[in-house]
């Protein structure tokens, strides 16, 4: 082992590179169409509003907002927390139970350092979200996948993983799910919390896109079909900004008090300021009308992209057809693989994700993760005729000449 290498902890040999952070240097050209962010549209920012609300909450109670606060989090935030899951949701969520986090992706290392020990099993969705895969992955767990289709999360892998490994967590995004922008129906979502019922298992319901719907009707959440084994996650990056980093955990009151210790010895508490700024934006704005400004563009922006696929796809490439969120995901024929595609879309000047660190055992996936909430309608079409020319080059290449997109 190098001299250099000593220094390192094991657990940090397990964490896999962002494959989708290397890809974003590639889309800093601007002449490349960038379908693989998992970016809001930076044109739908209310920073008008926000720059309102900042000069409000400066110019009444800057000494306040500028000091140390309280863990748990900014306590009128929090109150707003709980009463739109009382509006949205029909969920009565109790203030304690509401813990402040820097964005939703702190709520899944605040869960797994609080909560995993090296082996554990974690059941995570098969192709699954890469952010809760690298956070989870620096506990050293055991991921035992389980397959997500547009008919849910598939119960009979869940229930064997269940019986034959007992998990300690069970992490889902049951909302226009990253990467497929699939939705679990009514039904799957109550099998999934009778198999899970009893066992003593955690599930972790991520629900950053919950409120982007702009088709169909929404779910039941996990909290009202398991309330005792429910943790939920949620963020205002997607409705409001990314960039304050606010987001939230919901758990019972024995694991909050833990993750508040965790929180302390992390960060001490998410800023006091920028809490403080959403809250006062929150206040003098209506979240539903901006909200539904961006759930009419994502629309557009989706009916757009599954248009293009149509029109400049083989007819053997499938997507699915996202109700609301920022992705969807189209597979290629099986013979095939989305990374060789790649460089040859990148020589088009179009890049998207395939499909391959979605999944946590390393294969060679056909399919590939496509964002349409940073690109207009135009630069969908565009970006639609490009990837679509160099899928026909990689059809057209020998079989030998394939891989990594040369011929």
């Amino acid at each position: 082992m190098p001299e250099t290498d000593r220094v390192f902890a094991d657990r940090i040999t397990d964490v896999p590179r962002s494959f989708i952070r290397e890809i974003l240097k590639v889309a800093l050209d601007p002449g490349v169409i960038s379908f693989a962010g998992g970016l809001p549209n930076r044109s739908l920012f209310p920073v008008a509003a926000l720059k309102a609300a900042t000069e409000n909450v400066l110019g009444g109670q800057a000494a306040d907002v500028l000091q140390y606060a309280g863990s748990e989090g900014y306590q009128p935030l929090r109150e707003f927390i709980a009463a739109r899951y009382r509006q949205t949701r029909g969920l009565d969520i109790p203030v304690d139970n509401i813990l402040v986090t820097n964005g939703s992706q702190q709520g899944l290392d605040l869960l797994g350092k609080t909560l995993l020990n090296d082996g554990d099993g974690v059941v995570i969705e098969e192709p699954g979200y890469l952010g809760a895969i690298q956070a989870f992955s620096l506990y050293r767990p055991i991921f035992r996948p389980v397959s997500v289709s547009s008919s849910g999360m598939n119960v009979e892998q869940l229930r064997s993983a269940m019986f034959a490994h007992r998990p300690k967590l069970i992490y889902t995004v049951p909302n226009f799910q990253n990467p497929s922008g699939v939705s679990y129906p009514e039904d799957n979502r109550h099998e999934v919390a009778e198999a899970v019922a009893g066992t003593g298992a955690l599930l972790i319901e991520d629900d950053p896109y919950g409120d982007l719907r702009f088709s169909g009707r929404p779910g039941s959440s996990f909290k009202s079909l398991l309330p005792e084994q429910t943790v939920m996650l949620g963020s205002f990056s997607k409705c409001i900004v990314p960039g304050l980093r606010l987001g939230w955990i919901v758990a019972p009151d024995d694991l909050l008090d833990k993750l508040v210790t965790v929180k302390q010895a992390t960060d001490l508490h998410t800023s006091h300021f920028t809490q403080s700024i959403v809250h006062r934006y929150l206040a003098d704005n209506d979240l539903d009308e901006h909200v539904g400004i961006i759930t009419d563009t994502y629309g557009r922006q989706c009916q757009a992209m599954q248009r293009g696929i149509r029109e400049h796809f083989p007819p053997d490439v499938a997507c699915t057809e996202p109700e609301g969120g920022m992705f969807l995901w189209a597979a290629l024929p099986e013979d095939l693989a989305a990374v060789d595609l790649f460089d040859l879309a990148v020589a088009e000047k179009v890049v998207f994700v395939p499909g391959d660190p979605f999944y946590v055992d390393g294969r060679r996936s056909n399919a590939m993760r496509l964002n349409f909430s940073c690109a207009d309608e135009a630069t969908i079409e565009i970006g639609m005729q490009r990837l679509g020319g160099a899928i026909s080059k990689l059809l057209a290449a020998p079989q030998g000449d394939r891989e990594s997109g040369r011929g």
